[in-house]
């Protein structure tokens, strides 16, 4: 079975979610349906068939984030000892050797990747670039638009 590496926080952020749809959204879906059968003839009843579509989305999604948190090896970055260099739940500073530009990046598991909120995913090409270099390291990443290269000038276990 393939593990799926995942951050202390990110896995907290699924069992959040998880107690919410199994807790409240799950109920209120089954009080949706009960009430719309009431109204009687099912087949012409857009508020029952609405509720099932919800309830068909409710229980995939419970059954997504079980699956995930099941294979997921949870790393606690603050518990590691890497001494510096750039390991999965590092945050990373980095500065672009072209116009001196700088860019934070926590590497995170593939579900919890959001490029907006500085996340990126270990299998993303900056990732792959930075994983076991330190600070003071420059690297070429491979991106879209041609190699770059940026400095590492800084690394926290937050």
């Amino acid at each position: 079975m393939k593990r799926n590496p995942m951050t202390l926080r990110g896995a907290e952020l699924l069992r959040a979610e998880l107690k919410k749809l199994k807790s409240e959204d799950r109920p209120n879906v089954i009080k949706a349906i009960a009430e719309a059968r009431a109204h009687g003839d099912l087949s012409e009843n857009a508020e029952y068939h609405a509720a099932r579509e919800q309830q068909g989305f409710i229980e995939g999604r419970i059954a997504e984030i079980e699956g995930k948190l099941s294979t997921a090896d949870i790393i606690d970055v603050t518990q590691l000892s890497p001494e510096g260099r750039v390991v999965f739940g590092a945050t990373v500073d980095l500065e672009a050797e072209a116009d001196g530009k700088r860019v934070t990046y926590t590497i995170v598991g593939e579900d919890e990747a959001d490029i907006r909120a500085g996340r990126i995913a270990i299998i993303s090409p900056i990732a792959r670039a930075i994983i076991g270099k330190s600070e003071g390291d420059v690297v070429e990443v491979a991106a879209p638009g041609g190699n770059r290269s940026y400095e590492i000038v800084g690394v926290r276990y937050e």
